[in-house]
């Protein structure tokens, strides 16, 4: 079956979610006269507590919650954690945003701009439609949709996201093929009829972070970066 359409995940995919947050932090940390804090370890911080606060909304412990308030839940207890003192509450607002200005990786505008002349594409991240929508500004991404989880009030991998996100592109599941830097992801598109593209991002935890074995899935495509992936799919 013809692939149409691809969706990308966000989040570590298309951006460098980790040196992203440490630059927002070290600015901050200029600005308020923080000292002694590895923004690192808090960017990782922010991110591990990512899971299990979408499993808190789907026990039913939170009500539907997007990203950028879980994002918010999440800050509000770091910043007690570091003892991180005196900031006001548009300065918490400015760092909770500090999501919505992610940078990328440097394969991704060029890639993107390469899949687009032979493929409709289009976000489907956890992230809300806002934050999404701010990424694709800063950046002038070429996405034809801008699709989130938001839409089917779910998370990802929840099968709900990956089925509204089809009936929103108004193709065929295995029309659609999902782009991801994360099995689990991946994983759950299959599940639902879609193709798969597995793309590395070595260094989205770190340097010195084992990353994952994908030797025991079968993707459709394994790709180094978008450009790879774009030679592979002839863009």
């Amino acid at each position: 079956m013809e692939i149409k359409a691809l969706t990308f995940d966000i989040f570590g995919t298309v951006t460098d979610w980790r040196n992203s947050i440490y630059s927002e932090g070290t600015k901050l940390a200029l600005k308020k006269g923080i000292d002694n804090i590895d923004w690192f370890e808090f960017a990782d911080k922010w991110r591990g507590q990512y899971t299990p606060f979408m499993d808190k909304v789907r026990r039913g412990e939170l009500p539907w919650t997007n990203i950028d308030g879980l994002h918010r839940l999440i800050l509000d207890g770091l910043l007690d954690d570091y003892q991180i003192e005196g900031m006001i509450e548009t300065e918490k607002k400015h760092f909770n945003l500090a999501w919505h200005r992610l940078i990328l990786w440097p394969d991704v505008i060029s890639g993107l701009n390469r899949l687009s002349t032979g493929f409709l594409l289009a976000t489907l991240s956890n992230g809300n439609t806002e934050l999404l929508s701010d990424i694709a500004e800063n950046f002038d991404l070429p996405w034809d949709f801008i699709l989130s989880a938001e839409d089917a009030k779910h998370y990802k991998p929840d099968k709900e996201v990956y089925l509204k996100a089809i009936e929103s592109l108004k193709l065929d599941p295995q029309n659609v093929m999902m782009v991801a830097a994360h099995a689990f992801d991946l994983e759950a598109a299959q599940k639902v009829g879609m193709k798969t593209a597995y793309v590395y991002r070595e260094l989205e935890f770190g340097p010195n972070i084992e990353n994952e074995n994908i030797d025991k899935y079968e993707f459709d495509f394994i790709a180094e970066d978008f450009e790879d992936l774009s030679g592979q799919l002839g863009c």
